[in-house]
């Protein structure tokens, strides 16, 4: 599933196209994608607005347009949102069409049909279901060492659990999750409500990191993952946990190993994360 750095990354390659552009319609080829309005208001409402901005909040991609409305995407597990060339067929799995005033066109695929695409007043957004129950932002300024260390007070789920929770931080998934706990030295089936003030400060620092780097490198494409340029990332080139069960690990040595936790897999060295 595409997580924080993977959206990050298509809002920026879509801002830099799609803003002042004007959708003049489109086609629902896949009914059931778009979640809200029923496909034929959702076309009538976007056509011949503009896309002022594009935004992100956790996994969720944001277009606000001239009318007051916002479109929110959520791409799941094998969601792509692509800005495409008006001479270059569709991808594979395309579902939704949307025409740009440039002769261009802004497609939605997804092979698992999981993903999905609102479009709401921008004044009711916030009250958007998944969306509203949101958790921090880890890249901004809300997300304080103080926030983070007073979020894990008297929890006692596993560290790992709780990071996957998106009412907790919002755009953490399996992988960055484990980067993060890796380089911050933490077992994965750590209660939350253990970690010492130092072990939550550098958990934070952790999640920054990760993030971040994820965001420089354009993502982690394993198999489906590409931006909005339809290109894949980089970022499983510099992954130090995740995917490299039987690996050794980059810090001592140790062979990495995967484990089952609240149902996710989960990788992790056993000597550096004691």
């Amino acid at each position: 599933m595409p997580e924080l750095p993977e959206v990050e990354t298509v809002r920026r390659t879509l801002e830099a196209k799609l803003a002042g552009l004007i959708f003049t319609g489109g086609e629902i080829l896949l009914p059931k994608i778009v979640r809200t309005p029923d496909p034929q208001k959702f076309i009538e409402l976007i056509k011949n607005k503009k896309i002022l901005q594009v935004n992100r909040r956790g996994k969720y991609l944001l277009l606000t347009l001239s009318n007051s409305y916002s479109m929110a995407v959520h791409l799941r597990m094998t969601g792509a949102l692509i800005y495409c060339t008006g001479d270059k067929p569709p991808i594979k799995y395309t579902h939704v069409l949307l025409h740009l005033d440039n002769g261009h066109r802004l497609i939605f695929a997804d092979m698992r049909q999981f993903g999905g695409m609102w479009l709401v007043p921008t004044s009711t957004l916030a009250n958007l279901s998944g969306y509203k129950d949101l958790g921090m932002e880890p890249l901004e300024e809300c997300f304080t060492r103080d926030s983070f260390k007073k979020g894990l007070r008297h929890r006692r789920t596993r560290i790992k659990s709780l990071l996957l929770d998106q009412k907790f931080i919002a755009g953490l998934g399996n992988i960055y999750t484990d980067e993060a706990l890796h380089r911050a030295g933490i077992n994965p089936e750590r209660s939350a409500s253990t970690l010492t003030a130092r072990e939550a400060a550098k958990l934070h620092h952790a999640i920054v990191d990760v993030l971040t780097a994820g965001i420089e490198h354009k993502g982690t494409t394993f198999r489906n993952f590409i931006n909005g340029d339809g290109r894949a990332g980089n970022h499983q080139e510099h992954l130090r946990a995740y995917n490299r069960e039987g690996q050794p690990c980059l810090h001592c040595g140790q062979t990495i190993i995967r484990k089952k936790i609240g149902g996710r897999s989960s990788y992790y060295c056993p000597i550096c994360q004691k």
